[in-house]
């Protein structure tokens, strides 16, 4: 079962040390999901910042209050982002800038960051209108989703991903402070997912590869129409629950510190199991992939969230066709998936 060993969440610009210089703290998103979860580490030197938060002023002037209170006068010394997700590095370009501070990102996630950054401020491409309309999309829906993107393109006084970096890889030991590291990626809600685990102080700083209450976005993209991230997600929890005990403390980017990781990865695994055995039985007759969306997701679903929906059926559909569970046909219009299980 999940515990949760802290009876209170930190308050923005409020600091919680959840181990010997292991810091929590949030910060807001503008989102039904309202908060992301960071971690300061800190050094007789100096300071490592685990993510960053999202763009904009509130974020910005919350990173300088707690400087302020909390830095000691010590440096940052690095600054480490999980993944490429925009809550996630929104305010590494600032903090770089702002500290003279390194950046550290497994190099997927880097490069996947940059590329995201400035294709915000895009209109689309063909490219994402054909995996869309061929997925059940309408033009009427793709028009209104195109006028929406442009409440996401960076603001000027944005700061965009630092110019250089230093790369991180998969079993690479940090040492920081009193702890020692290692480094291990995940992959499926992003490519080359950071977490860092400590085993002698049992501590997992897990970003959004392990979360004790919601579920991960896992999609596929008309950057990678043809992707199987949740192939890859479910072996990375299998690679997860091979490697950390069960009485680690998990810190996650969202919800809150917990025990209890070997139940919570089984419940995961489950979880999107049971969501394939809904796409098989939605695709005993050839199905597009949004004919899927109702059953998978039991809530209304409109604009940016009904897209996201649609790359998540679409990730449990390329699953199930790279274990032979299901075949694709294309009509001239749509792509349409048939069950070969009965």
């Amino acid at each position: 079962m999940i515990t949760y060993p802290f009876g209170k969440t930190p308050e923005p610009g409020e600091l919680i040390e959840v181990a010997p210089a292991v810091f929590w703290l949030r910060m807001p998103l503008p989102m039904s999901l309202n908060h992301i979860n960071l971690y300061l580490l800190e050094s007789g030197t100096g300071w490592t910042i685990i993510d960053t938060g999202i763009r904009g002023p509130e974020t910005r002037s919350l990173w300088q209050q707690i400087a302020d209170t909390h830095f000691k006068g010590k440096p940052v010394e690095r600054i480490l982002c999980t993944h490429m997700h925009p809550d996630h590095t929104g305010q590494a370009g600032f903090l770089s800038t702002e500290h003279r501070a390194p950046l550290a990102m497994s190099y997927g996630e880097y490069y996947q960051a940059r590329v995201m950054h400035y294709s915000m401020q895009d209109k689309g491409s063909w490219h994402t209108s054909d995996f869309f309309l061929k997925s059940g999309i309408t033009q009427s829906m793709m028009d209104a989703m195109s006028e929406m993107r442009s409440q996401f393109a960076p603001e000027p006084e944005d700061h965009p991903i630092p110019s250089s970096y230093e790369r991180l890889r998969d079993g690479q030991q940090l040492t920081i402070g009193e702890h020692d590291w290692e480094v291990i990626i995940g992959s499926g809600h992003s490519p080359e997912h950071v977490c860092l685990y400590s085993e002698k102080a049992r501590l997992l700083i897990s970003g959004d590869q392990i979360l004790p209450v919601i579920t991960s976005n896992v999609s596929v993209h008309p950057t990678e129409p043809l992707a199987d991230p949740l192939s890859d997600w479910l072996a990375s929890h299998e690679k997860f629950a091979n490697r950390i005990p069960d009485d680690t403390l998990i810190l996650p980017a969202h919800n809150e510190p917990f025990y209890g990781v070997q139940y919570r990865l089984q419940e995961l695994t489950d979880h999107h199991e049971h969501r394939m055995q809904i796409v098989l039985d939605g695709c005993q007759t050839p199905s597009t992939a949004i004919d899927l969306v109702p059953a998978l997701f039991e809530r209304k679903l409109e604009h940016h969230a009904l897209f996201m929906a649609v790359g998540e059926a679409v990730a449990h559909i390329h699953c199930l066709m790279s274990r032979g569970s299901l075949a694709r046909t294309y009509d001239g219009e749509h792509f349409r998936y048939q069950s070969l299980i009965t």
